[in-house]
């Protein structure tokens, strides 16, 4: 899949991602690590685009990443064990294929 397609699939309101994290906890929560994207938004001073995305497990809160961070690989030299290639990866389209 090209960057662009991949961008395309992930930035999508309503996909669920995944942070690579996940692989990492042996909790019981099955949401753990799991997010709902909820759209892309500029930064009002720099342009910057920001991804905004909510949490599907534990408060539930909102977090914004810069867009370059979010679709960034992962530092195989600080996390050798990870198993995504990517620190956020898709999921699922929606919250309702769970």
């Amino acid at each position: 899949m090209s960057e662009t397609n991949r961008e395309k699939q992930l930035l999508k309101p309503g996909t669920i991602v995944v942070h690579f994290k996940r692989n990492f906890t042996s909790g019981t929560d099955p949401f753990e690590y799991l997010y709902e994207i909820i759209g892309v938004c500029l930064h009002s001073e720099t342009m910057e685009e920001l991804v905004v995305y909510k949490a599907l497990y534990g408060t539930k809160k909102l977090y914004c990443r810069p867009k370059d961070m979010f679709l960034s690989l992962v530092d195989q030299e600080k996390y050798p064990d990870a198993k995504q290639t990517y620190r956020f990866e898709y999921y699922c389209n929606s919250f309702s294929q769970i």
